[in-house]
């Protein structure tokens, strides 16, 4: 059984990770969170254990955040360092399990991330797998905000709808006061099934802050800096992240294998963008699967449906890669 926690330097920054598998000889699958800023090294680690018979997974705190938040300037918060943190992890994992490439799994923000990766530095993935796939910065937000304001209205909830007002609708996918904004709209998108149908998903507090409260993932100074980070991170690269668009970024062509398993009710980089995106994107093999009752996360929606797709798609890129 593998099972340790190690810092490695990516970059000249300590970075933390979480290896979790049974042999040493399965696929690695790397997972990407998001935000950027939020770590989920907790719930990869605990809630998908069931994959250790296939992969050897690793939970990575990217620059910044939690385990990987000492010593980061600001300065070093853009998506291109990010994704050179995320190639020199590829690296160092193919390395470790002498292997010649890995697999990268992303959600949200980590979904960028990843596709960002694969565009780069191809020639270590297998493939790459996005959920809550980001799309187009500038309408993700649009089309989000006109969501919470939407519904907040149907369910004539005048606090929300003022508290949206005032803010006004996002200006490129940035609002005027950048974190603070962002999360008053998300926890009113949330509040509305935007995130996920599931009503225990539909607080932030319940959804994000305490299951990392209560993980014993994590030391009392990493929670310390997970809460520290997550504005670091968001205040500093979200201006940046929000202008990205991936068919630009990619120029409609990646050359490894691309999947998007994504929910129909996601409204926080809402699913309405994603089959255009999809059907405009080239790849030596991809595929669109839809989950028609998850929202921005269909890992913790519909774990057991996710997690038969994830194995039906990857194990036969392994086989035939040697992985």
């Amino acid at each position: 059984m593998i099972d340790y926690k190690e810092t490695v330097v990516l970059n000249g920054l300590p970075q933390r990770i979480h290896v979790k598998g049974q042999k040493a000889s399965n696929p690695v699958l790397l997972f990407l969170h998001g935000g950027p800023g939020v770590t989920n090294r907790h719930s990869v680690i605990e809630a998908n254990s069931d994959l250790c018979d296939a992969f050897t997974i690793v939970a990575w705190d990217q620059r910044g955040t939690c385990g990987s938040y000492e010593g980061c300037k600001a300065e070093d918060l853009t998506v291109s360092q990010l994704t050179e943190d995320a190639a020199e992890l590829v690296k160092y994992l193919c390395e470790t399990f002498d292997q010649e490439k890995v697999f990268i799994i992303g959600g949200s923000w980590g979904s960028c991330l990843g596709t960002l990766l694969a565009k780069r530095h191809p020639e270590h993935i297998a493939a790459y797998v996005g959920f809550g796939q980001f799309v187009d910065g500038p309408a993700n937000e649009k089309l989000s905000y006109q969501f919470a304001l939407d519904e907040a209205r149907r369910h004539n909830d005048k606090k929300s709808v003022e508290k949206l007002v005032r803010i006004g609708y996002p200006v490129d996918g940035v609002y005027p006061h950048v974190y603070e904004d962002m999360m008053t709209q998300r926890k009113i998108m949330m509040k509305y099934g935007g995130y996920s149908q599931d009503k225990k998903k539909r607080s932030y507090l319940s959804a994000t802050i305490l299951p990392v409260l209560r993980s014993k993932e994590y030391t009392a100074k990493e929670i310390t800096d997970y809460v520290r980070g997550y504005q670091f991170v968001l205040k500093n690269m979200w201006k940046e992240v929000a202008g990205l668009n991936m068919l630009k970024e990619t120029e409609g062509v990646v050359e490894v294998p691309y999947f998007i398993f994504d929910g129909r009710l996601d409204n926080n980089t809402p699913a309405s963008l994603v089959q255009d995106y999809y059907d405009q994107l080239q790849a030596p093999e991809k595929d669109l699967i839809w989950f028609d009752q998850a929202g921005h996360n269909p890992l913790g929606d519909c774990p057991e449906a996710f997690k038969k797709c994830l194995r039906e798609k990857l194990l036969p890129i392994a086989e035939r890669e040697g992985l």
